[in-house]
């Protein structure tokens, strides 16, 4: 049987055990619908707020503040269209960045064909804004800024602090997308001005389909659907009790273990980054060196397709992903590697390494041994490195 190496975990992550038992019992035996008053119905509702309890301790929150969804992406959306709609009569322009995910920016661009004006703030080569130009972009129309807090494929932490300082000086909503931070980051909402919040389950050993989000109170927001009670009717619909309980348990973890865990990834990332930069010639690390998510690994190879390289490793056993959209069915590179401006050759070869619990030091060796042999057999079909060979 091939052997397989988890290189992906800023896509997902495997549901650990615990975590699983503590779901198993609200499939089975405490299956009541919360909304029952009945004594089956009541252990879920209580199940339900333990759940929001324990995610709202996790990031500063109180508990009535945390909205249950069922992905980071739909958090994301109802914080944007919520604040959005909610406030139109005090002004309709938004700030955001150009390296955000897709469940922002295609968020706000549907806003923009909706009377809406979005301004688009540059990053640096390392990703991250630039703090004079983001307060210069706020205006006397400025309702909302969402700006992610750090990206899922660069790795790079924005100054979220400095730019909720600046959003609360000018009364003007702050939305962070912080998927790929929690669990990882130590994250204080009330410290940092966080008026909203997106998280999902998956991406710190929870199950998927389940995500949140954090909505400060006084916020004025758009109810996400309209129907019953639920959510204190901001979210109508039977709440997902399993999957609450289970991602309520994979943030406890989480947040206990996130130290030693931390030292643990930085170690392992920082190896890996160095064997890549010594025994591959041709390379970038792509995002900040240092202030970058802990498992977080991006490098472009020149004189190769992301494409091929990904197919290349999966044939070894290492599952990773590449910066190219190549795969999703687009000859566009990523947009996040256009935008830290990276040309469309360099950026068509960008491969992202995310490391999580379960990685060794012994995978580590095996990957970047198989990447050095991958990268030059595919530099060998590019006419473009045989001239650069020549030349040297």
């Amino acid at each position: 049987m091939k052997k397989t190496i988890y290189m992906d975990n800023s896509a997902t992550t495997p549901v650990k055990k615990e975590v699983l038992d503590e779901m198993v019992p609200y499939f089975t035996e405490l299956y009541g619908n919360p909304s029952s008053i009945y004594e089956l119905g009541r252990k879920s509702k209580a199940a339900i707020e333990s759940s929001r309890e324990k995610i709202a301790n996790a990031i500063g929150a109180k508990s009535r503040e945390i909205f249950f969804t069922g992905s980071g992406s739909e958090a994301d959306n109802w914080a944007i269209k919520g604040v959005a709609y909610a406030n139109k009569n005090k002004g309709n322009h938004i700030i955001t960045t150009k390296t955000e995910h897709h469940a922002v920016l295609h968020t706000c661009q549907y806003l923009e064909k909706n009377g809406f004006e979005v301004t688009y703030l540059d990053v640096d080569e390392y990703g991250l804004i630039d703090l004079d130009e983001f307060k210069n972009s706020i205006k006397e129309n400025t309702i909302l800024v969402t700006i992610m807090f750090g990206n899922n494929e660069i790795g790079t932490i924005q100054p979220i602090e400095e730019i909720g300082r600046i959003t609360k000086e000018k009364g003007v909503y702050f939305h962070t997308d912080a998927v790929q931070a929690i669990g990882h980051v130590k994250i204080d909402v009330e410290a940092m001005n966080i008026d909203m919040l997106a998280m999902a389950a998956h991406k710190f050993y929870g199950p998927k389909g389940i995500g949140a989000l954090y909505i400060k109170q006084g916020t004025k927001i758009d109810a996400l659907i309209s129907g019953g009670a639920q959510e204190r009717r901001k979210r109508a619909g039977t709440e997902n009790v399993p999957y609450i309980v289970g991602m309520a348990k994979a943030i406890e973890i989480a947040y206990e273990e996130m130290e030693e865990s931390n030292v643990k990834l930085i170690a392992l990332r920082n190896k890996l980054m160095k064997k890549i930069e010594e025994n591959i010639p041709y390379v970038k690390l792509n995002g900040h060196p240092e202030k970058r998510l802990p498992g977080n690994v991006n490098f472009s190879f020149r004189f190769i397709e992301g494409e091929s390289l990904l197919l290349s490793l999966d044939m070894v056993g290492i599952a990773a992903s590449s910066g190219s959209a190549c795969t999703s069915g687009s000859l566009e590179p990523s947009h996040v590697m256009l935008a830290i401006g990276l040309s469309h050759e360099v950026a068509h070869g960008s491969l992202r390494l995310s490391l999580g619990d379960f990685n060794t030091e012994e995978e580590i060796d095996y990957v970047v041994e198989n990447l050095v042999t991958i990268v030059d057999r595919l530099r060998q079909m590019s006419p473009l490195y045989e001239k650069i060979k020549e030349e040297k």
